[in-house]
């Protein structure tokens, strides 16, 4: 069982990162500590697979620490991490010189740290298996002289298997040994290389390197903890390795080559960056999105409490989107935000960030501002570019409402800086727009519009207002209507028909979201109740399910009722779930799902591979499917990463006897690599948007034994999804 060394004098970090090492295997040894010392006492009759250690502690630093972990021969291969919040360079210098193997500022990202502390803890799985063989090795050295080759040779196909490139080179930086994966990365034959100068194998480039990291072995004594370097493969392809060295010594106890392993991390790269681009990024623009937005905000506070760094931030909101969308449709409408994102990014310097919160809204971070001028210059500057009254197909003349918030003056968190400056915004929109305020205490009009909404809500239920639309989902190898997800709809008596997009953050902020849900949930099951009778078969149909509903309802009694009241047959029910409800392991909800699953209603988890996907909640839940989120579907073709990681979940899924659906898909090229990879099912505008429950049936069946038939391209406007 791996054991992870935890060690922070403080006890939210020390819960934190034990919660997050926990993700990484379903077992695990962790020990933590706040006091150094008594972590080296526990190491001096223990040992640890993975160290994770503050670097500012009030007994002893982060790099005093790993050093006299280090001093240790036991240890000198034993990964460690040392995070700190500070970014300054000499931090990270000193924790590398004194033997780290890696380093994170903090706030850790938790895609990051996962990322990075399994490469690390499978990397020490690899050296203790290679010092485990060698050991046996080792042993028989003293048999016989015929037990002695047999010995070297078993350790050579041994070392052959391995999926490692590893070779040792003497002292003169020549080849000894070259197992059969590195030889045949480079076309050759392990014969072929032994005896020859280590630049044979590597080049001259990377051979410079790798000998003078040699040198330093063989004149510490002591293994180079592991790097990652990128190196071109034969082919031209770019590859990253975790490369680490370690000596060799001979029968009379002196070094005599030194050992180097090199594993291939490439692809896990390729997708941890495709993972953190997704969860970072808007997939429209390419801008950060609010999740990065709030930590680059969270680093200004930070930087601006060492010093006297004071920042403004910029929210912006576009004045006549809505009507270039109504008047021009979804497309325009998205070409136009890629075209505002652009002149947006061009307008200011490197150092600001610029992001897209969502829909038609905007934020630039303005950092190192001598005072308030400086905001209003740039506030202005805004206004102009997106004024424009040029004569141009290209001219933005969109407007825009701006609140400028100060930092550290008007807020001294993130969330705080946000609202206050939406709240400026809502002024200068009250206004009339084409305008920008800055932030005062007394402003209230977003609380007020908000709380007009909310009683607009309210009664939303009792006038009828709501309505579902039904999207087909597509067995892929029968071409039949499978089921069907059912999208809530509000049919607003002013403002006409609303996504989900514009309610339902009230509505899980108020509560509201609990009987709207329960609408949902009766409404489809009468529906697909009707559908049974009037012969359209065993048609599926789901409904998205809320995280409260879970926490606060009794989710069982509320299925049942629903299939009582409608005739519906529970086999015919599917519930979506997130990922955030099955990641807390919560009694409760486990109990609600195998009653559910038990009434024949079946369970899937939806979006999946946008959160911190984990094999131990698939393992551990009643679960029928798997939903992989529009974002890795619409990449599939040009971007490797995503058809990476989709086919990981697709595989995953199989694994463990759980259907895969993919939605989002709106190509026929995307159609056929999803059949290709094995997909069971897929829903997307290729096939139908989400239309009315009366045209769902006329749509069926004309097309329902197709299985193909594109009716029209789907834009990011238009998928709007049900809570």
């Amino acid at each position: 069982m791996p054991k992870i060394l935890i060690v922070d004098d403080s006890s939210t970090n020390q819960r934190i990162y034990s919660k997050l090492a926990r993700q990484l295997e379903t077992e695990l040894d962790i020990r933590t500590f706040g006091n150094p010392r008594k972590a080296l006492e526990w190491l001096a009759e223990n040992t640890a697979d993975l160290i994770i250690t503050d670097y500012k502690m009030p007994t002893m630093s982060g790099a005093d620490l790993t050093a006299s972990i280090r001093a240790d021969v036991r240890n000198w291969d034993v990964p460690i991490i040392v995070i700190t919040a500070y970014s300054d360079q000499q931090f990270r210098v000193e924790a590398l010189e004194a033997g780290a193997t890696d380093f994170l500022l903090s706030p850790v990202d938790h895609v990051e740290f996962l990322a990075r502390a399994k490469n690390l803890l499978r990397l020490r799985a690899q050296q203790l298996l290679i010092s485990k063989r060698a050991d046996l090795l080792e042993i028989s050295l003293h048999a016989k002289e015929r037990l002695l080759r047999e010995s070297r040779e078993a350790l050579a196909q041994v070392i052959d298997t391995v999926p490692a490139m590893i070779n040792a080179t003497d002292r003169d930086g020549r080849c000894v040994f070259v197992n059969a994966h590195q030889a045949a990365f480079f076309g050759k034959a392990p014969g072929e290389l032994v005896g020859k100068p280590i630049e044979a194998l590597l080049g001259e480039e990377r051979a410079h390197i790798s000998r003078r990291l040699d040198q330093l072995v063989l004149k510490t004594g002591r293994a180079i903890s592991p790097r990652q370097e990128e190196v071109l493969a034969p082919d031209g392809e770019p590859r990253i390795y975790l490369t680490s060295k370690a000596p060799l010594y001979d029968s009379s106890g002196e070094i005599a080559s030194v050992l180097s392993t090199s594993i291939d991390i490439t692809e896990q790269r390729h997708a941890e960056r495709r993972l953190l681009h997704i969860a970072n990024h808007d997939s429209l623009t390419g801008l950060p999105n609010r999740l990065m937005l709030r930590d680059r905000l969270r680093r200004e506070l930070a930087r601006g409490r060492r010093g006297d760094q004071n920042f403004a931030l910029h929210f912006i909101d576009l004045d006549r989107f809505k009507a270039v969308n109504d008047a021009h449709g979804h497309h325009r409408g998205d070409e136009l935000l890629q075209r505002v994102a652009a002149a947006l990014c061009a307008l200011v310097d490197e150092g600001h960030t610029v992001a897209r919160l969502g829909g038609d809204e905007f934020a630039i971070l303005q950092p190192d501002i001598d005072g308030p001028e400086d905001a209003g210059r740039l506030a202005q500057s805004i206004l102009d570019l997106l004024n424009s009254k040029e004569d141009s197909p290209l001219a933005l003349n969109i407007g825009a409402s701006i609140g400028v918030t100060l930092a550290p003056l008007d807020g001294t968190d993130p969330d705080e800086l946000l609202k206050n400056s939406d709240q400026a915004m809502y002024l200068a929109k009250s206004l009339g727009g084409d305008t920008w305020r800055f932030f005062a205490a007394d402003m209230r009009p977003r609380a007020s519009q908000t709380a007009h909404l909310e009683t607009e809500l309210r009664g939303a239920l009792s006038r009828r207002e709501f309505v579902l639309f039904y999207q087909p989902q597509i067995d892929l190898r029968s071409g039949k209507v499978v089921g069907a997800e059912a999208l809530l709809r509000w049919q607003h008596p002013e403002r006409g028909l609303l996504a989900p997009g514009s309610f339902l953050g009230l509505a899980e902020e108020t509560g509201l979201i609990l009987p709207i849900n329960e609408w949902v949930l009766n409404e489809a099951c009468r529906q697909g109740a009707v559908w049974e009778a009037e012969g359209l078969g065993d048609l599926r149909i789901a409904v998205n399910m809320s995280p409260i509903q879970f926490r606060r309802q009794g989710v069982e009694t509320l299925v049942k009722d629903a299939l009582r009241s409608s005739g519906m047959r529970p086999t015919l029910l599917e519930l979506e779930l997130t990922e955030g409800i099955l990641l807390g392991h919560d009694e409760h909800i486990v109990k609600q799902m195998h009653v559910l699953r038990s009434l024949g209603v079946t369970l899937s988890v939806d979006d999946f591979g946008t959160g911190y996907s984990s094999l131990s909640y698939l393992r551990s839940f009643p679960l029928h499917r798997l939903k992989i989120d529009r974002s890795f579907v619409q990449d599939l073709g040009s971007d490797p990463s995503a058809l990476a990681i989709v086919r990981t979940i697709i595989d995953l899924g199989h694994i463990l006897h759980l259907q895969v659906l993919a939605e989002g898909v709106e190509t026929e090229p995307q159609l056929q690599l999803l059949r290709l990879e094995g997909c069971d099912e897929v829903q997307g505008y290729h096939f139908s948007g989400p239309i009315p429950a009366d045209a769902f049936v006329a749509w069926v069946m004309q097309h329902g034994q197709a299985g193909s038939g594109p009716s029209h391209g789907a834009t990011e406007n238009e998928h709007a999804r049900a809570g």
